[in-house]
């Protein structure tokens, strides 16, 4: 007969194992330089034991790479990012609408995700107009300014206020200062509207306008977003690019497997 309580503890010990695995890697994906041991382990709120034993087995499968006593992040890293981009039906379906919105606008044109409280670029299409600043495919960027309000205002009220608490204050680029109350007028704007502009919001000088894309079901899954400059925008029929884009979120919408 089994005994139900060894295999129940068993398995609640390797999630424990897995999770640990996790929190080590998030330290390190949150990390722009490589760390120390010790470090890792105080963020990871580890013992230094237990954190040296599973950095030694994601080294051994080329999740963490050891540069002498330091640690960051290793190659299988991007072997998994690449597979994610190569598979993901939403991007393979998005890239040759987004190419033809940067072909028609001048605009760059991108996708992007929610993950947490952050949006992600997946694809970056670059438009004729040259950016003066870094719109960086796979980095996290933060999900109460610019564009990346348009998958903010999908999130329910108990959504956004984890994501205040999670931020504190929230300050544009340009150096104004939203209030909470303000932040979720914002989103509900947003979402009625079915688009959002911002300038100045994260890099100053640039500019945007997002839309969602839904699925299906009507829920929000990604954005398309145009970037450029203020005084690029300044001169465009903005109205007409958000029907562009809003044609575009419902042709990716249709083509979704």
């Amino acid at each position: 007969m089994v005994d139900t309580r060894e295999t129940n503890d068993a398995q609640s010990s390797s999630m424990r194992s897995l999770e640990r695995s996790l929190d080590v890697l998030r330290v390190l994906e949150q990390s722009m330089t490589a760390k120390r041991l010790s470090e890792i382990a105080r963020e990871a709120g580890l013992h230094v034991a237990t954190t040296q034993r599973i950095l030694n087995a994601l080294v051994k499968h080329d999740y963490v790479r050891q540069d002498g006593v330091t640690y960051g992040m290793g190659p299988a890293s991007l072997l998994n990012a690449h597979a994610f981009l190569v598979s993901f039906p939403l991007l393979l379906v998005a890239t040759p609408i987004l190419q033809e919105l940067a072909a028609s606008t001048e605009f760059t044109s991108s996708l992007a995700i929610r993950a947490g409280f952050w949006q992600v670029i997946l694809v970056r299409i670059e438009g004729t107009r040259p950016l003066r600043y870094q719109l960086p495919i796979g980095e996290k960027l933060p999900l109460q300014l610019g564009g990346a309000r348009a998958l903010a205002a999908a999130m329910d009220d108990d959504e956004v206020t984890a994501l205040l608490a999670a931020v504190g204050e929230i300050k544009t680029a340009a150096g104004d200062i939203v209030d909470p109350d303000e932040f979720r007028a914002t989103l509900r704007q947003i979402a009625a509207d079915g688009y959002v502009r911002g300038s100045s919001q994260r890099e100053r000088g640039a500019a945007s306008i997002a839309v969602p894309i839904f699925d299906r079901d009507g829920s929000t899954i990604a954005s398309i977003q145009l970037s450029g400059l203020e005084e690029d925008f300044a001169t465009s029929n903005v109205p007409a690019l958000v029907a562009e884009m809003q044609r575009a979120s419902a042709a990716i919408t249709r083509r979704i497997p």
